[in-house]
């Protein structure tokens, strides 16, 4: 297995907040050194390619903020969030994302994140946020805020529901589906009912439509 470590340019002072970014993208994972580079107070200590090197190199150089992508090859981003988090409770981590679904966010934050940033934004937000979070704070770009606000009332899919959109998604019949399930398919027609009243949605494709956006289920 390869690790990117990258190359450490200076020496860490005292107060230097030492920072681990993790993303399967080599491309981004250069655009955050070169941002946190400019400045004095942050130095990039390590870096990873999937959750599974995150968690090698976290326990290697016990950096103070992760920067954490959530797709990812391998062990995903909540998954190694959660691994984290479990074997080091102060373990400060910022998801770094493309993905503005609220449910999504919600998965990293129950998981421990303690900011969720999309990568859109970074230019604008990212060493604010990792100073708060380094300090204590917790950060969310306001468009994911705003997702988590207005859907903060909703009752969420169970996990049986998920299962079932997402065969749905996949392009099988409400019969296929309970063949897959172990399941009657009046049960999915049941199930698929209930989806649609949960997501307010019209029909089938409106139900995967709108759970993909949110990030209830992958496409």
């Amino acid at each position: 297995m390869t690790w990117a470590t990258g190359k450490i340019r200076r020496m860490p002072q005292t107060d230097t907040i030492r920072i681990l970014v993790v993303d399967d993208h080599l491309m981004l994972r250069e655009g955050v050194r070169a941002v946190v580079e400019t400045q004095s107070d942050l130095i990039v200590v390590g870096e990873a390619e999937n959750g599974e090197q995150a968690i090698a190199l976290f326990e290697r150089h016990r950096p103070d903020v992760v920067l954490m992508d959530l797709q990812m090859p391998g062990i995903g981003g909540v998954a190694a969030i959660e691994a984290l988090r479990a074997s080091y409770p102060n373990a400060r981590i910022v998801v770094l994302t493309t993905y503005a679904g609220d449910a999504q966010a919600m998965q990293a934050l129950r998981a421990g994140a303690a900011g969720y940033l999309l990568k859109s934004a970074m230019r604008k937000e990212l060493l604010d946020t990792i100073r708060s979070v380094h300090a204590g704070g917790k950060h969310l770009t306001a468009e994911v805020a705003n997702g988590i606000a207005l859907h903060a009332a909703e009752e969420m899919l169970t996990a049986r529901e998920v299962a079932v959109l997402t065969l749905a998604a996949g392009g099988n019949s409400n019969k296929q589906i309970a063949a897959r399930l172990g399941l009657s398919e009046d049960t999915i027609k049941g199930y698929m009912k209930v989806i649609y009243a949960k997501l307010g949605a019209a029909d089938r494709t409106h139900a995967v439509t709108i759970a993909a956006r949110r990030g209830i289920i992958s496409l």
